[in-house]
């Protein structure tokens, strides 16, 4: 049987510390860039567990050498609580996806998980898990049901999952938009303006994404001093319910910060359904740039997801893990973007004095 390469082996071979091997794995500090790629390399050509399905760090002189379905026939299973209209971020992210795994001999097939899937724990009458290779999760927030889907021991990839901070992470690879960076961005230009109400509205216990826009919002208020009055807050992802409480609020927010653009449709319906315009009376900022948020008037302020690399990276987490069932579980986010339009007053540069 071959030896299982540790941390301790790449050390000894290189000739450097154990925690100095440890820190270039784990995207540790304090590394030199060349040091850490030496080590990245070595790694590599040892065939250490996590790295051992790259041909090549650089991930430009050759391809992932990921396992090929020769015959074609099976399937990557997509499972997913929502109908993913083309305007939901995962539906160009799903296009990309798919073509890169037919290249693989793969073919993705959606089933739908309804109702009363989730009320009694069964798997949708068209999914068959003896055809399946993998599958891949989109909008399946249901704890309960997530569990059981992780129970198939089939290699699974949750994009976005059900919220973690109270009950753990999900036996299974994650993928993610980042969530922090452009939030914090966003409300500290707010502060710098004068903005200091800012509210949130969506049901932060919806999804881990939601949950961590609401996070980055507490956080980025906090160090810079300043409270988030949840009375001005709506912890709801319905019409109905932002409507209603939006409608009693003794006092608006001077922003109102919406876990996604369409939660910021129902909000911009709401304020003028009591005589409020945005941007005059209050601005308004969303997350996903729906093509929706484009055109609406204002258009709106929202955080851009490149959905191309989440593609990318999907096909990496899924069938990397088809290859080696053994990795460590893995948590990826992709990059974002703030873009800046009429809704919250145009871009920084046009406030400047």
């Amino acid at each position: 049987m071959k030896k299982k390469v540790t941390i301790q082996d790449i050390a000894d071979e290189l000739g450097v510390s154990r925690n100095t091997v440890s820190k270039a794995i784990n995207n540790g500090t304090g590394l030199a860039d060349a040091t850490r790629e030496k080590i990245l390399q070595k790694a590599v050509e040892m065939g250490y567990k996590q790295f051992s399905y790259f041909r090549t760090v650089s991930g430009i002189a050759a391809p992932l050498d990921f396992p090929r379905e020769a015959d074609g026939g099976r399937e990557i299973s997509l499972l997913s609580g929502e109908f993913l209209n083309h305007s939901h971020f995962a539906s160009p992210m799903l296009d990309n996806f798919q073509q890169e795994i037919s290249e693989l001999g793969y073919t993705m097939n959606t089933h739908r998980i309804r109702e009363e899937h989730l009320k009694n724990r069964i798997l949708p009458a068209t999914f068959r898990p003896e055809r399946a290779a993998a599958i891949l999760c989109v909008e399946v927030f249901d704890r309960p049901y997530a569990e059981m889907i992780c129970g198939l021991g089939l290699p699974t990839l949750f994009v976005d999952a059900p919220a973690v901070f109270c009950q753990g992470v999900l036996p299974a690879d994650h993928l993610y938009m980042e969530n922090i960076t452009e939030i914090g961005k966003f409300v500290g230009e707010m502060l710098r303006r004068g903005k200091r109400r800012i509210g949130f509205v969506g049901n932060y216990c919806h999804c881990q994404s939601f949950f961590e826009r609401y996070a980055a919002l507490r956080l980025a208020m906090l160090l810079n001093g300043t409270p988030v009055d949840e009375a001005q807050c709506v912890k709801s992802n319905e019409r109905e319910e932002i409507q209603a409480q939006i409608r009693d609020m003794n006092e608006l927010p001077e922003v109102f910060l919406c876990a996604n653009d369409f939660i910021a449709l129902h909000v911009l319906q709401a304020l003028r359904d009591i005589g409020k315009s945005v941007p005059e009376d209050v601005w308004l900022c969303g997350f996903d740039d729906s093509p929706e948020s484009r055109i609406i008037s204002p258009p709106l302020t929202t955080v851009h997801i490149h959905t191309q690399i989440m593609a990318f990276s999907a096909v990496q987490l899924l069938l990397s893990r088809m290859k080696e069932p053994n990795l460590d579980y893995r948590t990826v986010t992709t990059q974002t973007d703030l873009i800046w339009r009429e809704s919250t007053g145009g871009k920084p540069e046009d406030n400047q004095k």
